[in-house]
């Protein structure tokens, strides 16, 4: 089979396969499943990843995915207990609410540094980090970027970044494996992980 324009499992095929962790056999087998649905259903998938995409934005205090300016962890006053958890990305923020035992704030850095990738401080939220510890009443800021070697430098940069302020900087705890994602742990380890957390 030819990738060409012409070939409409193939331009299926091309475009699913561009996700991440989904490989040519898995773009192809999701392509062919599509191919067999019913019309409509296939309208109403297209119909929801164009509304939801259109619809989110960024949340304009803490940098997770939001419909309105302020996401509803911002937006919720009971969460502003002086709590600031540091997280890679918005699916970060989604793991570590599914364990439903933090109750402070979140702030999005939007990716890690990693000098060989070309991602510098500039290159991330860090400026709009140190804002937030200026404007807000901020007590603790609990780094909880992925512990690999990206993560890792992250946290100990931020961490340099904050010590001058006084105000206390802890780093989640290894129950969470080594060079793997907050996404893929389940709620319990995440739970013992945010419970082991140590100052740095």
């Amino acid at each position: 089979m030819t990738e060409g324009n012409g070939d409409p499992i193939a331009r299926m095929t091309l475009e699913l396969s561009r996700l991440p962790g989904i490989g040519q056999k898995s773009a192809q087998r999701l392509a062919y499943h599509i191919a067999s649905l019913p019309l409509d259903q296939v309208k109403e998938l297209a119909a929801a990843l164009w509304q939801g995409r259109k619809a989110l934005r960024f949340c304009a205090r803490c940098g997770n995915y939001s419909q309105e300016e302020y996401c509803p962890v911002c937006a919720d006053e009971e969460r502003h207990n002086g709590q600031i958890c540091v997280v890679r990305d918005a699916r970060d923020v989604a793991a570590i609410e599914r364990m439903r035992d933090y109750k402070g704030l979140y702030h999005v850095l939007g990716g890690t540094l990693s000098p060989m990738n070309g991602v510098g401080p500039e290159d991330i939220r860090i400026k709009e980090l140190l804002q937030r510890l200026s404007a807000e009443t901020v007590t603790e800021v609990i780094l909880a970027t992925n512990p690999d070697i990206e993560g890792e430098a992250t946290a100990a940069y931020i961490a340099r970044l904050i010590k001058p302020l006084g105000v206390k900087v802890s780093r989640i705890s290894y129950g969470v494996p080594v060079g793997s994602d907050l996404e893929y742990a389940d709620e319990v380890t995440l739970a013992k992980a945010m419970e082991g957390r140590r100052e740095l």
